[in-house]
């Protein structure tokens, strides 16, 4: 049997394929998004989840006429496939490969950059507005799913595509198994039947004729949209979005070829906001993936044989499981402690903690923004909550970190993962920033261990505190130091000399600590004698100890967060403020853009953050 896929460079050739060539064309995708997944890593069992529907969506519509908006974008490596990028899928998620995610610059087909969920319907109603400003009259889809409907922002989009009643097609693609049993005859049925185009146009006018009749009319429209209320209730979800304003088609088998494009078809002509419920199987056609989608949602590379994934480097503790497992700890001892994460319980480290302390843990689900609050609001009745969250993630939950829990100097903590850059999930995913974002807050405590040792440290110290803190961390393992057995609390804005120098002085924050002090050891064998310095505290820095570094004549400030309005900027103001002369102040750090993908050590390497780079920006400072 020959290969469809490798012949299919462009989505309008679906249309010419029969359903039998459909169906081998969805077997051939499972297979290429496996074979590269594997190998690359990446989000696994979404795509898979989605095959049959992206080829639906790609046969009935037009893109990139059509505009198709994914949300998160970790389910589009079909869309991706089917659009032109077969020959260069095997370079997903590298240095210089194409992007996990739709990119626009990537291809005229990704109409909208995504990275963080919840966002499409907001995006799609967007097109939809700017089409009809523009008089045009193509279609606009949202594909949301996969956790998304729990963001604020995807409810707050429904409402708002609701009052305006914009020709607008919202897809919720849930592959969770709870209401898997409404897929069937009746729900099929009673979708079918609402979709089709005779149907939907004499509802419309019926509607409009009861609004029309005098003194009777108006309530006996109510009488029959209760009834049709009542109907599909008994067998749909529906009247939630139905409430929003949209008419609901659903739930369908997502993985029903005819019936998609059936369904699909039957809306293209509708012209005003309908969502569709399609019921998937997250990781569907592989079977570890099936068995644990979870696991296989955001994967390294595996074994496809067995499913068992491939070992990273091993050795050292993570610090996600050296944060987990100490704020575990500290909770037996603290009964006050609460922990709280947004639908990152495993990635985030805190599954043992749920397993423990049921009563005391709290997924948020993909709602930054309200788990933030939420976690003031427990600690304005005397808990002491600890907030895990990605490090790009909580760039979401600002203004609630600023307004709910700072300003009311409330004591709660932030357990920042994927500090600096994280890897091949790219510039929507780096933490790069926090240090910037947080540090501007007013009686905010911002800390960096060094390793994994102080990480645990810098947890008992920050449960210790009256107010809010922050400890930000990467993403991988630690350095496989020994790890103190006894937790002892930290002088808040006290760093530690690491290494005396005379010719001047690197000042550290967090994991970049290490490369610092490698690098001071290379350059000492030339003669060069530089000071080494944790500063720990980004926020209270340590004044006394960088003042007296100051006196060595030149500072090197290293740090894996955007240069403009980070650390070394926090310590350039420290010295302007104190009105030092004669000190030369040089900052590593990433520049003012946003950083590609590539595995850690490789945009360490490019940006001049490993240890190579280090010795070669203090040589050419030093001329």
């Amino acid at each position: 049997m020959s290969s469809l896929l490798e012949n299919i460079t462009d989505p309008r050739q679906l249309k010419g394929l029969s359903l039998r060539e459909l169906e081998q064309l969805a077997g051939e995708l499972r297979e290429r998004i496996i074979e590269t997944c594997s190998v690359n890593g990446g989000h696994l069992a979404p795509s898979l989840g989605v095959v049959e529907l992206t080829i639906a969506l790609h046969r009935v519509f037009d893109s990139p006429l059509d505009k198709i908006v994914w949300d998160v974008g970790h389910q589009a490596y079909a869309h991706k496939l089917l659009t032109g990028r077969n020959e260069s899928f095997g370079t997903l998620r590298t240095l210089g490969g194409i992007s996990g995610f739709p990119k626009r610059v990537e291809s005229v087909h990704d109409c909208f950059d995504v990275g963080h969920s919840s966002t499409s319907i907001s995006a799609a109603l967007g097109f939809s507005v700017g089409r009809d400003l523009k008089g045009q009259r193509n279609k606009v889809l949202a594909v949301i799913g996969d956790g998304s409907m729990t963001g604020g922002i995807a409810f707050e989009g429904l409402n708002h595509a609701g009052m305006l009643n914009k020709d607008l097609v919202v897809i919720l693609n849930d592959n969770e198994m709870s209401i898997a049993p409404n897929v069937g005859a009746v729900s099929e049925l009673l979708s079918r039947t609402i979709t089709n185009e005779f149907v939907h146009k004499a509802k419309k006018e019926l509607e409009s004729f009861l609004e029309s009749v005098p003194m009777f009319g108006h309530s006996a429209l109510k009488v029959a949209k209760r009834a049709e209320e009542s109907l599909k209730g008994l067998f749909t979800p529906g009247m939630l979005f139905e409430a929003f304003g949209f008419e609901y088609i659903g739930p369908i088998d997502g993985h029903n070829i005819p019936l998609l494009m059936d369904t699909l078809e039957n809306v293209k002509r509708f012209d005003d906001a309908v969502l569709i419920h399609v019921i998937t199987k997250k990781g569907k056609g592989y079977g570890p993936a099936e068995a644990n989608p979870s696991l296989f949602h955001g994967v390294g590379p595996f074994d496809r044989a067995t499913g068992k994934v491939h070992k990273g480097k091993g050795g050292a503790a993570s610090y996600t499981s050296v944060f987990g497992d100490t704020v575990r700890k500290l909770a037996h001892d603290n009964d006050k402690i609460v922990a709280i994460t947004a639908a990152m319980p495993d990635g985030t480290g805190l599954t043992p903690f749920a397993k423990e302390f049921p009563d005391r843990f709290f997924d948020v689900g993909i709602a930054e923004q309200h788990g933030v609050t939420f976690a003031a609001g427990l600690a304005a009745q005397g808990y002491r909550p600890v907030v895990a969250l990605y490090s790009s993630f909580l760039q979401r939950g600002f203004d609630q970190l600023c307004h709910d829990v700072c300003l009311q100097d409330l004591p709660v903590v932030f357990a920042i993962d994927r500090a600096g850059v994280v890897g091949s999930d790219g510039p929507t995913h780096h933490g790069i920033f926090d240090l910037s974002y947080l540090r501007e807050v007013p009686g905010l405590t911002v800390m960096a261990p060094k390793d994994e040792n102080e990480l645990q440290h810098m947890l008992h110290t920050a449960l210790t505190l009256d107010g809010p803190s922050a400890i930000r961390y990467p993403r991988g393992n630690g350095f496989g130091v020994p790890m103190d057995q006894i937790l002892k609390t930290l002088e808040i804005g006290k760093g530690e000399l690491v290494r005396k120098g005379k010719d001047g002085a690197i000042i550290a924050i967090g994991t970049m600590v290490q490369a610092a002090a490698d690098a001071a050891a290379e350059l000492a064998k030339e003669g060069v004698d530089l000071a080494v310095m944790n500063a720990r505290f980004v926020k209270p820095l340590d004044r006394e100890m960088i003042l007296k570094l100051a006196g060595t004549g030149t500072i090197f400030t290293v740090e894996d967060n955007a240069r403009q309005g980070g650390f070394g900027t926090a310590v350039l103001e420290l010295l302007e403020e104190e009105e030092v002369t004669g000190v030369r102040v040089i900052r590593l750090g990433y520049p003012d853009s946003f950083v590609e993908q590539g595995e850690q050590s490789e945009l360490k390497a490019a940006y001049g953050l490993d240890v190579p780079g280090i010795v070669k920006s203090i040589r050419e400072a030093r001329g």
